[in-house]
């Protein structure tokens, strides 16, 4: 029996139980986890659970659930992702449209895919967010591309 195997349930499962629990919808949570990825170490950190786990331990079960979470949103199909997407949508404090061309734009909900995604489940993520995002600008009204109002990324080129 692998004797670190309590420790990362109890790590877990204060995670689940103090913070992933309270996030309403499942994309919710898989932005919260990507969120906690460091982009320069490729690490998760969590100031709180590694004070009581360790930041080893705290990266394992963070990128554990970070892959948990995100496989449970590829597996959902459409129709649930559709509706927990809205969800998601109605717990944010900017309106839809905006955060719809802001998505558009700068393709934040890249970074939602875990390490530990193979290519096939990164094909179907992307494919099942632009066949969403496709939805929702129809819904919202919200024509493609950037406008005016949208920011846009400097050039490096001089």
């Amino acid at each position: 029996m692998d004797r670190c195997r309590p420790f990362h349930d109890d790590a877990r499962d204060d995670l689940w139980r103090h913070t992933l629990s309270r996030i309403s919808s499942t994309f919710g949570r898989l932005i919260y986890l990507s969120r906690l990825r460091n982009p320069d170490t490729g690490r998760y950190e969590h100031h709180g659970l590694a004070s009581v786990y360790g930041a080893a331990e705290t990266d394992r079960i963070l990128g554990d659930s970070h892959s948990a979470v995100f496989r449970e949103w590829i597996e959902s199909g459409l129709q649930a992702q559709k509706a927990d997407l809205t969800v998601y949508l109605t717990t944010l404090s900017t309106d839809v449209p905006t955060v719809l061309r802001n998505w558009m734009s700068l393709t934040p909900y890249r970074n939602c895919v875990p390490e530990s995604a193979t290519s096939s489940e990164q094909d179907l993520y992307m494919a099942d967010m632009e066949a969403l995002l496709g939805v929702f600008r129809s819904e919202f009204g919200v024509s493609g591309g950037e406008d005016s109002n949208s920011r846009r990324r400097p050039s490096l080129a001089r």
